[in-house]
């Protein structure tokens, strides 16, 4: 006899598992992968929110941290008056600061190559503080040696070359007025001193010997109260990563 038109018999030892219950398992792992994003998406958007509790270095007179985010409109005129293009705009990852002036000192300092700070003179809001006259008021942190170790003048070493593939810096002797880029401007130093012979505050920083004995060579760089926190020191330094960096918004006294 024919078996054509009979259902096929399952193997034996096999379920047979229902439309229905196929369908269920689709929508149960659907909804896995809908919660997985979900959750995923949550915590990116949380990330942003963690990363602005680190600490940015704002541009000359900027008020409290919260006034500041507060106050700036983002409208970029502080950026475009500065002659070393040091001020930048945030990114989204600065969570609540997106969109707000800071600058990153080992890529482009505040080297007051416009003397009194022009950035200030352009914030429309008071962002940036309006009281300020001189670069020796301003307060953006504080220089620190965080690589003692690694310090050329340390070691009672000097430095010949160029200090720094990028960036621009104002060297009086050169131009007046004009910054240049400092791979245009080589070095040739018996003793590793670039972090004081460019800072653009006097007495911010000094070398001091590090004993007694007259032979020894040897220098650390002392970081003194009239220091700003501009991030001179920091962007000149020749060694990579940088020995010196600033501590954004801490102030002389501080812990």
């Amino acid at each position: 006899m024919s078996n054509a038109g009979k259902p096929a018999k399952q193997p034996a030892g096999k379920k047979t598992v229902s439309r229905i219950q196929r369908e269920k398992r689709r929508a149960f792992l659907r909804s896995i992968v809908a919660g997985s994003a979900t959750i995923g998406l949550g915590l990116a958007g949380y990330a942003p929110v963690l990363r602005a509790k680190e600490k940015r270095l704002r541009p000359p007179g900027a008020l409290d941290e919260r006034e500041y985010l507060a106050s700036c409109i983002k409208c970029g005129q502080c950026i475009q008056v500065c002659p070393v293009e040091a001020i930048v705009l945030a990114d989204i990852w600065d969570g609540f600061g997106y969109g707000v002036p800071h600058i990153e000192a080992r890529v482009q300092a505040c080297d007051f190559a416009c003397d009194t700070p022009q950035c200030v003179l352009a914030c429309p809001t008071g962002s940036l503080s309006h009281d300020l006259d001189t670069k020796e008021q301003v307060r953006m942190g504080l220089a620190r040696l965080s690589r003692p170790d690694a310090c050329l003048a340390r070691q009672g070493k000097g430095f010949k070359g160029i200090a720094r593939e990028k960036g621009l810096h104002r060297y009086i002797k050169v131009d007046r007025w004009n910054p240049i880029k400092i791979a245009d401007h080589p070095y040739d130093i018996e003793l590793c001193d670039l972090c004081v012979r460019e800072c653009p505050i006097k007495d911010a920083i000094s070398l001091q010997p590090m004993s007694d004995d007259p032979a020894d060579k040897r220098r650390t760089p002392v970081v003194h109260e009239a220091c700003v926190g501009c991030g001179m020191c920091e962007m000149i330094c020749p060694v990579e990563p940088a020995c010196i960096v600033i501590d954004a918004r801490k102030m002389w006294g501080q812990s």
